[in-house]
């Protein structure tokens, strides 16, 4: 597939109409353009030069009644480009969305968010100008270049040749001009991307910014890019800068000619008045023509490193991607097993350092598993295998006793819940964010999940109760109360399989206890799966998995690891002691 059917594929019926229609009433408009000049030309030669006001009236009336019919015909073109245009953009926007919707965490890795986002808002915007450019400027000038080049060798051959002597000079110029300056823009647009990065970290992390007066620092940061961003616009527009001075000198050189041979050649009676009257008229015509080519020309230039960035996206493979059908059941009725055979993984593909090396650990389904470790052993990444939030390097992770590559994602996903280390809430009210788990849910439902989390109380004191509006990310919420709204809703998926990655760390160590009480209550069959740092919160678990330098150190019950693991007793004689 080309890169102009990769972007096109999948537009409106309506849209690809409209596109089609644009240039259409394009030809109308030029068709008009160019044959006004002979009428003008009539209009001295016959009228004015004869003396004739019946010629003068009757050509008037025509050229005003063309004019008129050019104005209607670049009107509609005008509206039939601008929705074309827009609903491109549109189309481009939803393709690149999904795209990155189906990326697994090591394609977002591997772009970074800022350079997503700026390819899904500047990159997208500089090709719907250049795709109305295409449909509208594009048909126009060339349409205006050749009827006006043929109009003007109608009225004196030998005066046209002006054109054939200028173009190809100016094609060269234009060519140098484009050659250097697309690299330029590559280097610009990442700029971009690492502009966007700064300003997404900043204001999403305000909070510390400002806990840790650090925002001369930011600040500095921030200005150190935006020159950054500044010197490299400078470097790259100082060369498509030249394509201006280029035309004008292209344009008046044309100009100047024609006045001059035509002007001899009136003098001489080999041209009418009204016969050099038409040529300028059709000089400019043809130099205009040239100055939006050229101006598309830079559009062009500007557009395509977009359109290079945008085709990245749409043409990277995602490293997660649907092996079979193993699994059709939307959820299982009861618990199911987890088991790692031999797995390793690293986050760069090929040669880069694992953070997991040969771990096996079988999990029967309904049990109650906790893990724990240092900072840094790799536990977050460990269970984010499980519903392929990342793929092993090597080995397998079985689900039921299924590779969870031979599941489908959907289906996979509705049996596993995963309640991440950072909460994540959305904008929106807080029933809106219960039903993420479960879209049908009713409200009896969503206050038992809260219950159970540990949250109803603090959600019914609330002014609007399940009905108050959370800011984006849950600013006004605490770190606890986002964890257990975070809890609740991986309850109301009603999983197979439960993950909780360290998602009580907000929370006392008494609404932790609460909270791990209810989830066998809640959830009686299902497996679970417990990452924390507080011993006490996986002391009472089936058994212990521990962690250490991304392999497993040790494997048991609280009271086999204090006999059996050095690394286990140490951990709890620290915060015994600490407590």
């Amino acid at each position: 597939m080309n890169v102009v059917e990769k972007l096109t594929s999948g537009l409106e019926r309506k849209y690809r109409l409209f596109t089609i229609l644009s240039p259409f009433a394009m030809v109308g408009e030029v068709l008009m353009e160019t044959t006004i000049p002979l009428v003008m030309a009539r209009i001295v030669d016959v009228g004015v030069g004869g003396r004739n006001v019946r010629a003068v009236a009757m050509y008037g009336a025509l050229m005003v009644s063309m004019a008129l019919f050019s104005l209607a015909c670049g009107v509609g073109c005008g509206r039939l480009s601008s929705l074309a245009a827009f609903g491109f953009s549109r189309n481009l926007r939803r393709m690149l969305f999904g795209k990155v919707q189906s990326f697994s965490f090591r394609n977002i890795d591997k772009f970074g968010t800022g350079a997503l986002v700026t390819r899904l808002t500047t990159d997208v915007t500089n090709v719907q100008n250049i795709y109305q450019g295409l449909i509208r400027t594009a048909v126009r000038a060339p349409l205006m270049l050749v009827f006006g080049t043929v109009m003007a060798c109608v009225v004196n051959l030998r005066l046209a040749c002006i054109f054939f002597a200028v173009i190809p000079v100016l094609a060269v110029i234009l060519s140098v001009i484009a050659s250097a300056a697309y690299p330029r823009f590559r280097v610009l647009f990442g700029k971009y991307d690492r502009l966007n990065t700064i300003v997404q970290e900043n204001l999403i992390a305000m909070r510390v910014v400002k806990s840790f007066v650090r925002g001369d620092f930011e600040r500095e940061k921030f200005d150190s890019v935006a020159v950054s961003l500044r010197d490299a616009q400078v470097r790259a527009e100082k060369i498509v800068i030249l394509n201006v001075p280029v035309m004008q000198i292209v344009i008046y050189s044309c100009i100047v000619s024609a006045l001059w041979f035509g002007g001899n050649m009136v003098v001489s009676g080999s041209m009418t008045t009204g016969g050099l009257i038409s040529f300028l008229s059709y000089i400019t015509q043809i130099l205009m023509s040239l100055m939006m080519l050229s101006m598309m020309f830079v559009q062009f230039i500007l557009s395509r490193a977009s359109v290079s960035r945008i085709c990245e996206v749409l043409d990277e493979v995602p490293a997660v991607m649907e092996n079979g059908g193993a699994s059709e059941a939307a959820r299982a009725a009861g618990g199911l097993s987890v088991e790692f055979d031999d797995v390793s993984f690293s986050y760069s593909e090929g040669a880069g350092k694992e953070v997991l090396s040969g771990i096996s650990v079988s999990i029967p389904a309904g049990a109650t598993v906790g893990i724990i470790g240092g900072t840094g052993s790799s536990k977050s990444t460990l269970v984010q295998l499980i519903p392929r939030l990342y793929d092993v390097s090597s080995g397998s992770v079985r689900v039921g006793g299924i590779d969870v590559r031979d599941w489908r994602l959907g289906s996979l996903r509705k049996n596993v819940a995963v309640v991440l280390q950072k909460s994540v809430l959305f904008s929106g009210t807080i029933a809106e964010n219960m039903r993420w788990g479960n879209e049908d849910a009713t409200d009896s439902e969503i206050e038992e999940a809260c219950a159970a989390s540990d949250a109803h109380s603090f959600v019914s004191a609330l002014p609007d109760g399940y009905g108050t509006v959370i800011g984006q990310g849950g600013v006004n919420l605490s770190g606890g109360q986002r964890q257990r709204l975070c809890i609740a809703r991986a309850l109301l998926k009603k999983p197979a399989v439960l993950i909780l990655d360290d998602s009580t760390s907000a929370v006392d160590t008494a609404t932790d206890l609460r909270i791990r009480g209810a989830l066998r209550s809640a959830l009686p069959g299902a497996t679970k799966i417990i990452i924390a740092q507080r011993i006490a919160s996986v002391a009472d678990s089936d058994f212990i998995v521990v962690m250490d330098g991304g392999r497993v150190c040790g494997i048991g019950t609280h009271e086999e690891l204090l006999a059996g693991c050095a690394i286990y007793r140490e951990v709890y004689e620290s915060q015994m002691s600490g407590e």
